[in-house]
């Protein structure tokens, strides 16, 4: 068996991931430091992320019918060429804010497919390694992590030196590379084979009827929803803030940025070692208990910058293992011929309320101030955290698999 594949998907996921994370912090800096706005900076990060969540909720069919591989190249290179206009546009011609916000929010709309099509490969490539869905969602994840990383204080260095919109040329170099991995080393195979032609809507409510009869996935959907929304919040809006209120520098929100990266590299590796000994309802619990809340704590006491970065680290450990626990879960439960479109679905639904969070902090933080955003962020981290430990639905997590994907098995060759 080839880990080849395997491999090309964790480092092409490691080093798109590195580009996105410079391009989340380049343009909301160039906004805030052009206009002094949290709102306007709030509008231009939820202009992507509204892009994400369209791709997400309409384009799962697209994936499952062009095939996964196709789709995962061709989003990525659709990628690359709007990513490049914002600074060509900025360079040449102006832009204003209004059309910042434009091309953002096509940028969301090319990246959705992409990151739908790399998470179906992903059993498969496992299945040709030969390696366990959770240990190649753990990889994938910890790869991910690792791109913010190099990805968070590469743009705080970049941004001082050349300035935010050259740091986009950086996102389509990686894209670009992204693009050259899948095409070159992973096979048609890899993807799950393409439904028969049952028309657009028949096979967007196939996806839709999934989500309506698994009530576990609408409560991961409902949880994820909620804590990501505060994470974007956080990231795109009071991260800069904090740097520019706090910190002083774009510097240290890359390091702060590197902190929760290495906390949940360590995260998803120890997860993908040892993770199988614990019930996920219990690692769940534990992961969304020590990356939640306490960060929000932790940054509105603004305490110095090793103590900070050192809370960050802890916090990230939390946040390294949520998507090797729940990944499989979705693998697990919905056939692989519908699994594009029922992903794509669930990703959608939750992105739908990450603009808000985007806007909520942007609003927050000119109505209450940084601390009282990061007081209420907080609180509301804290009342996601519980979720699976008052819903009984959550015990479901640890059912036996109804379709059986959390394991190495031999189907035969796939078409992409």
């Amino acid at each position: 068996m080839s880990r080849m594949p395997l491999g090309a998907l964790v480092v092409a996921s490691g080093i798109s991931s590195a580009g996105v994370m410079m391009t989340l912090l380049a343009i909301p800096w160039f906004v805030l430091q052009s206009t002094g706005s949290g709102t306007k900076t709030g509008l231009v990060t939820a202009a992507e992320v509204l892009g994400l969540m369209v791709a997400a909720m309409l384009g799962g069919p697209i994936v499952d019918r062009v095939g996964t591989r196709r789709a995962s190249i061709g989003a990525d290179l659709l990628t690359t060429v709007t990513v490049l206009l914002i600074p060509l546009a900025m360079n040449t011609t102006g832009l204003s804010l209004p059309g910042l916000i434009a091309l953002s929010f096509v940028m969301g709309v090319s990246r959705g497919p992409a990151d739908t099509a790399k998470q179906v490969l992903l059993p498969g490539v496992a299945e040709i390694g030969g390696v366990r869905v959770s240990r190649a969602a753990s990889a994938v994840e910890a790869a991910m992590r690792t791109g913010r990383m190099v990805g968070g204080p590469a743009a705080g260095a970049l941004i001082a030196l050349i300035g935010p919109m050259q740091v986009l040329y950086a996102d389509a170099g990686a894209l670009l590379l992204s693009a050259a991995l899948v095409f070159t080393l992973i096979p048609s195979a890899a993807g799950p084979p393409r439904p028969s032609s049952g028309g657009y809507l028949k096979e967007l409510r196939e996806g839709l009827g999934y989500l309506k009869r698994d009530g576990l996935l609408r409560a991961v959907v409902g949880m994820l929803m909620l804590t990501n929304s505060l994470d974007f919040g956080l990231l795109g809006v009071l991260y800069p803030a904090y740097g520019d209120q706090v910190l002083h520098s774009t510097a240290l929100i890359g390091a702060m940025i590197t902190a929760v990266a290495v906390g949940a590299l360590i995260g998803s590796a120890l997860y993908g070692w040892a993770g199988h000994r614990l019930s996920r309802r219990t690692a769940i619990l534990v992961a969304v208990g020590i990356e939640g809340a306490p960060r929000f704590a932790l940054l509105a006491l603004e305490p110095t910058p090793a103590v900070l970065l050192a809370g960050l680290v802890v916090a990230g450990i939390g946040a390294g293992a949520l998507n090797p626990i729940l990944l499989p879960v979705v693998y697990e439960r919905v056939p692989e011929a519908v699994r594009g479109r029922v992903l794509s679905l669930l990703v959608g639904g939750v992105l739908a309320a990450m603009p808000l969070g985007s806007m909520a902090a942007g609003l927050l933080l000119d109505g209450v101030g940084l601390v009282g955003a990061l007081a209420t962020f907080g609180g509301l981290y804290l009342i996601a955290g519980v979720f699976p430990a008052i819903f009984r639905v959550w015990r479901r997590l640890d059912d036996p698999a109804p379709i059986g994907g959390d394991r190495p098995v031999n189907q035969g060759a796939r078409t992409d």
